[in-house]
């Protein structure tokens, strides 16, 4: 019975063993096996809400372990240090408790096909003090560093009334997470007061976008583009492009001009690249950002039996360009890596992955949404805001649990969470 082993419960890891589960692990086809270092999976996009407290991740969350028991896969608690591929082992960190015991020591996982999808995290260009002086929003842990960061800086606001500074959090990178994280905070600001949190509002809140490009939502069209840097700007939120942060330090950011943006919070959401560690994994090609090259077929470039999917990938899609990072892409390399591995196993040839530009969409928390949808169109993309746009927005999220849990759980999920908002908090207080 083949082997296949998934590193990364990501939105296309976990979509691809659950796929993968149902049709070979059930049927006992294969033994399909998944690693994370969480025990619990988040939708990615959904960071900047839980930074704010505007979602409770410990409702949302998917536990691996049930949901691996529930569609025929097994799930293993840890982090891939390395691959013997003479062997075709995963090699496995040790697993560390709370307090830094060992529970488990250094180990190997047996693989015929092994696909790598842990995705990406935040690059600081080597920019001086971001990793002493920022918080990076690419995995739990740092979204809920971040929220209870500003809880206490809501809290002394409070404390201190009307004599206090105002809250200022500074954001560096105007992309999708820059951009909806600038909107909820206001949002968060505007539902603390509401619950009792005084001297807490929109007007004591500075929030101040940077970004070194000449717009926000470089990937969007300008005119989505525009909409969003206006709705920000009505907001209160200062917006500042073809900025260059040169140096983070305790009183904020120093920008290229030799500029002071102060702050009391600041997040790094400039850029991505692939963990360090996987650097000439395994002799595997890997690009100046840590991603691994791969072939169209998402395999990799050295090694057949390896693929990758999603932000640990570089994929070529023609005229010099590659696969852009984003969760659409996360979805689609799944369902293809899921075709390929059937392919492969059964003795058939592989095909090529055609990356789909179905468009991009950017929430403004509650005040609104914007974005382009079927960016594959040859005539261009239709622009889309306000209430449809928010509805399609909500809709990715939803498309991502029908592809875990099928129809009618996920519209079961859908409903308990209009229920649950009736006694529920709006912001997470705690």
């Amino acid at each position: 019975m083949s082997r296949i082993v998934i590193v990364g419960g990501g939105a296309g890891g976990l979509e691809l063993a659950t796929r993968l589960g149902n049709k070979l692990g059930k049927r006992n086809k294969a033994e399909v096996t998944l690693v994370d270092k969480n025990r619990t999976h988040l939708w990615k996009p959904l960071l900047h809400e839980v930074a704010t407290g505007a979602l409770d991740d410990g409702t949302d969350a998917v536990s691996y372990r049930a949901h691996a028991a529930n569609h025929g896969f097994d799930f293993q608690l840890g982090s891939m240090s390395g691959i013997d591929r003479d062997k075709k082992q995963l090699i496995m960190a040790p697993l560390l408790g709370e307090d830094g015991e060992q529970v488990l020591p250094q180990r190997s996982i047996d693989y015929d096909y092994l696909v790598i999808a842990i995705g990406s995290v935040s690059n600081d260009f080597g920019t001086l003090g971001v990793k002493e002086h920022c918080i990076f929003l690419d995995s739990p842990d740092q979204a809920h560093r971040f929220h209870r960061k500003m809880l206490d800086l809501f809290f002394r606001l409070h404390v201190q009334g009307a004599e206090s500074d105002p809250l200022r959090i500074a954001i560096v990178g105007g992309g999708a997470t820059g951009v909806e994280l600038s909107a909820e905070l206001h949002n968060a600001a505007r539902q603390m007061k509401s619950y009792g949190v005084r001297h807490v509002s929109q007007s004591n809140l500075k929030v101040s976008l940077v970004e070194a490009g000449e717009r926000i939502l470089p990937a969007l069209p300008p005119r989505i583009s525009g909409a969003a840097h206006q709705e920000l700007t009505k907001l209160g939120v200062k917006v500042s492009t073809a900025t260059m942060v040169t140096e983070a330090t305790s009183e904020g950011l120093m920008t290229k001009d030799g500029h002071l943006i102060q702050a009391d919070l600041m997040v790094w959401a400039a850029g991505i690249k692939g963990s360090d560690f996987l650097k000439d994994i395994a002799d595997l090609e890997t690009n100046r950002n840590n991603q691994l090259v791969v072939k169209p077929t998402l395999q990799t470039s050295r090694d057949d039996s390896i693929y990758v999917i999603g932000d640990a990938a570089s994929c070529p899609m023609g005229d010099g360009k590659f696969v852009p990072p984003r969760a659409q892409s996360a979805h689609q390399m799944a369902s293809h890596a899921y075709k390929n591995i059937r392919a492969q196993l059964n003795g058939e040839a592989q095909s090529d992955y055609v990356y789909k530009d179905h468009g991009s969409l950017v929430s403004l928390s509650r005040f609104s949404t914007v974005g382009s949808l079927m960016g594959n169109l040859t005539n261009g993309s239709m622009m889309v805001e306000g209430r449809i746009a928010r509805m399609v927005y909500i809709s990715l999220y939803r498309m991502h649990q029908v592809a875990l849990h099928g129809y009618f759980k996920t519209a079961m999920v859908t409903f308990s969470d209009k229920i649950s908002r009736v006694f529920k908090p709006k912001l997470k207080l705690h």
